[in-house]
C-alpha cells in the first residue's frame, strides 16, 4: 500500500487556543530566546573584547557558539515542538505538510517574541549596548544576500528534515540538534563575513525592534531564509520521503500492497 502524500494543511482556528499549541508555543518562545540570547551575547562580547571583530578567531568564536547555542534550543524542545527554532523551519514543516497553517502562525508568534526578549534581556545586561545591526557586506547586493540565505537555510532544513521529521531516521535522529548546530556554525564560517549567516528570521528581528529599528535590509533575512527552506521542506518530503515511502516493502517478498 502507498502513504498518502502530505499536503498543505491550513487547520482549524480552535488549534490556537488549544492548550498542547499552547504549550509547544512557550517552548518556541523559550528555546528562541535562549538561541538568541547566546548568538547576540557572542556578537557582543567578540566586540567588547576586540576592536577588530573581522579577525579570522572572532568569527570561529561566534561559528562556535552558535552551533552550540543553536544544538541546546533544538535539543530541548524537539520533544515537545519540534525545536523549530526558526520561523523558516517552521514554513518548511508547513509546506511540507508536517504542521497547519494555524499552529505555524502560532509558532511564528512565540519564536519572534522569544527573539525580541532575548535581544531586550541583553540590552538591559549590558546597560544599554547596541546589539549588532544586519546588512550586507559592501559589495554584496540585496539580491545575492537573499541567494546566500536561502543556500544556508536549504542545507539547515534538509539538516532538520533528514534528522528530525524522515521517519527513517532511526538512530540518527538523537543527533539531530547536534547536526543542525554544527551545520549553522559551518554557515556562519562560510558566509558570516558577507551578510551575516542569520538563516533565521527572527534573530534579525529581534535585535531590529529592540536595538537599530532600521528595516531597510530586514527584507534579506526574510527572504532567503523562507525561500530556502520551503524549498528544502518541498524537496525532501516529495522527493525523498515519499518516493522511498512508495517503494515495495522488503519484508514482503518485494510487494507494494
Amino acid at each position: 500500500m502507498r502513504a498518502g502524500r502530505r499536503r498543505f494543511n491550513v487547520g482549524r482556528v480552535a488549534t490556537a487556543r488549544d492548550p498542547a499549541t499552547l504549550r509547544d508555543a512557550l517552548a518556541e518562545f523559550l528555546a528562541t530566546a535562549i538561541f538568541v540570547f547566546a548568538a547576540e551575547g557572542a556578537t557582543l562580547s567578540l566586540g567588547k573584547l576586540y576592536h577588530d571583530k573581522g579577525m579570522v578567531s572572532g568569527l570561529v568564536a561566534v561559528a562556535l557558539a552558535h552551533a552550540l547555542a543553536l544544538a541546546a534550543a533544538v535539543a530541548s524542545t524537539v520533544n515537545i515542538s519540534g525545536g523549530h527554532v526558526n520561523p523558516a523551519v517552521t514554513f518548511g514543516a508547513l509546506l511540507g505538510g508536517h504542521v497547519c497553517l494555524v499552529r505555524s502562525l502560532v509558532y511564528w508568534t512565540a519564536q519572534l517574541l522569544g527573539a525580541v526578549a532575548a535581544a531586550l534581556l541583553l540590552r538591559l545586561a549590558t546597560g544599554g549596548v547596541h546589539l549588532p545591526e544586519y546588512a550586507p557586506a559592501a559589495g554584496v547586493a540585496g539580491w545575492h544576500a537573499v541567494v546566500l540565505e536561502a543556500a544556508m537555510a536549504f542545507g539547515l532544513m534538509y539538516a532538520y528534515y533528514a534528522t528530525v521529521i524522515d521517519p527513517r531516521r532511526g538512530r540518527v535522529g538523537a543527533m539531530a540538534p547536534l547536526a543542525v548546530g554544527l551545520l549553522a556554525g559551518a554557515n556562519v564560517l562560510a558566509c558570516g563575513p558577507f551578510d551575516g549567516a542569520v538563516m533565521n528570521p527572527a534573530r534579525a528581528f529581534g535585535p531590529a525592534i529592540v536595538g537599530s529599528r532600521r528595516w531597510a535590509k530586514q527584507w534579506v533575512y526574510w527572504a532567503g531564509p523562507m525561500l530556502g527552506a520551503g524549498l528544502a521542506g518541498l524537496v525532501y518530503e516529495h522527493l525523498v520521503i515519499n518516493p522511498a515511502r512508495e517503494e515495495p516493502t522488503p519484508d514482503r517478498g518485494g510487494r507494494s500492497g
